[in-house]
C-alpha cells in the first residue's frame, strides 16, 4: 500500500503532470504557467513545439526531450533528478500527458520510487468535445487511437459496437475516411456519430449525423485538422449466432458480457429473452461470486 500526500515537505522532488492547450493558448491555466516557471526541468514530447509555448509565457525553464522513442533511456535520469530534490514537469504537445501521449511510463516509475506525482487539471480534447456533442455524456468510454491496420481496426470496432456507453476516440485527417468506412461496415448507417475538429481554434467545427450521413460528408469535403470521433452507445439487442437455450442463466449473461455488454445490460437482456424476473437472473448470475 502507498499513500501520497502531495504537498507535504519531502527531500525528493515532485513530478508535475502539466496539460498544455489543445489549440487556444488562452486555455493555459495560471497554475500550469506558475508550475512551468517554478520546476527545475520540463520533460517535453517535442522541445521545439514546447519552446513556442514557453516563449509566449516568458518561461525560461530548461527542457529535455521525453517522447515515445526515447522514454526508456530518459526515465532513469529523470528519476535520479527527482530523487536528488529537483522538481520535474512533464508535458505533451497538446492536452493531458499520458492520454494518447507519452507519460504513463514516467508516472509508473515515479510511483514505484515513492516520488510524489501531482496532476494539474486542464484541457483534454475528448471530454471537451463530448460535452458539446449532443450525445449522452455519461457513462462514456474513451478509447484513444484505433489501430492503423484496417483488419485490426475492424476487430476493435466490432468489440466497441455493442457498448452501451458513448465511445470516444481520436483520428488523424488522412485516416478519417477509411475509419468512417469501417465504422459503417461494422455498425451500419443509422447509429449517431459526432465529429469534432480544430477544437478551441478559429475553425472549430462539429459535424453531427448518422453514420451514413457522416460518411457522405467525408466523401464530399476536404478533411483537415485532428478529429475527435464520438459514437452513440448501442441501444439494441446483442445477437448471438449459436443457440443459447442450452446455456445456464449465468453462462448466457457471461457470453453477452464477453460480447461487450455491461453486466446489468446483459442481465436485462437475458431476463427479457427468457421471460424471467430481472432480480432472479441477477441472483443466478451472482450466486457463484
Amino acid at each position: 500500500m502507498q499513500q501520497q500526500k502531495s504537498f507535504e515537505k519531502r527531500e525528493t522532488g515532485s513530478l508535475f503532470l502539466v496539460p498544455t492547450p489543445i489549440g487556444n493558448l488562452q486555455d493555459m491555466s495560471l497554475r500550469a504557467i506558475d508550475t512551468l516557471h517554478q520546476v527545475d526541468i520540463i520533460a517535453a514530447e517535442d522541445t521545439r513545439h514546447t519552446q513556442q509555448l514557453l516563449n509566449h509565457f516568458e518561461i525560461a525553464t530548461r527542457q529535455t526531450s521525453f517522447h515515445e522513442h526515447n522514454w526508456q533511456a530518459k526515465i532513469p535520469s529523470l528519476i535520479n533528478d527527482l530523487k536528488n530534490g529537483k522538481d520535474v514537469a512533464q508535458v505533451s504537445d497538446a492536452g493531458m500527458p499520458s492520454i494518447s501521449d507519452p507519460g504513463k511510463e514516467l508516472v509508473a516509475a515515479a510511483v514505484a520510487e515513492n516520488i510524489v506525482v501531482v496532476p494539474i487539471p486542464g484541457a483534454t480534447a475528448g471530454v471537451t468535445a463530448l460535452i458539446a456533442s449532443g450525445l449522452v455524456p455519461q457513462p462514456f468510454y474513451f478509447y484513444g487511437f484505433l489501430q492503423r491496420k484496417s483488419s485490426e481496426q475492424l476487430s476493435e470496432l466490432q468489440q466497441l459496437s455493442t457498448m452501451r456507453d458513448t465511445v470516444i476516440f481520436y483520428e488523424s485527417p488522412h485516416r478519417l475516411k477509411q475509419t468512417l468506412s469501417n465504422i459503417q461496415k461494422v455498425m451500419g448507417d443509422e447509429r449517431k456519430v459526432v465529429l469534432a475538429r480544430e477544437l478551441t481554434k478559429r475553425y472549430e467545427e462539429f459535424i453531427r449525423g448518422t453514420i451514413g450521413e457522416i460518411v457522405l460528408w467525408a466523401q464530399s469535403n476536404e478533411i483537415r485538422g485532428e478529429f475527435v470521433v464520438m459514437i452513440d452507445g448501442f441501444h439494441g439487442i446483442v445477437q448471438v449466432s449459436d443457440d443459447q437455450s442450452n446455456l445456464s442463466v449465468q453462462e448466457a449473461v457471461t457470453l453477452l458480457i464477453e460480447k461487450g455488454l455491461k453486466p446489468n445490460a446483459a442481465i436485462k437482456q437475458v431476463s427479457k429473452e427468457r421471460g424471467l424476473d430481472r432480480q432472479t437472473v441477477y441472483a443466478d448470475y451472482h450466486e457463484l461470486d
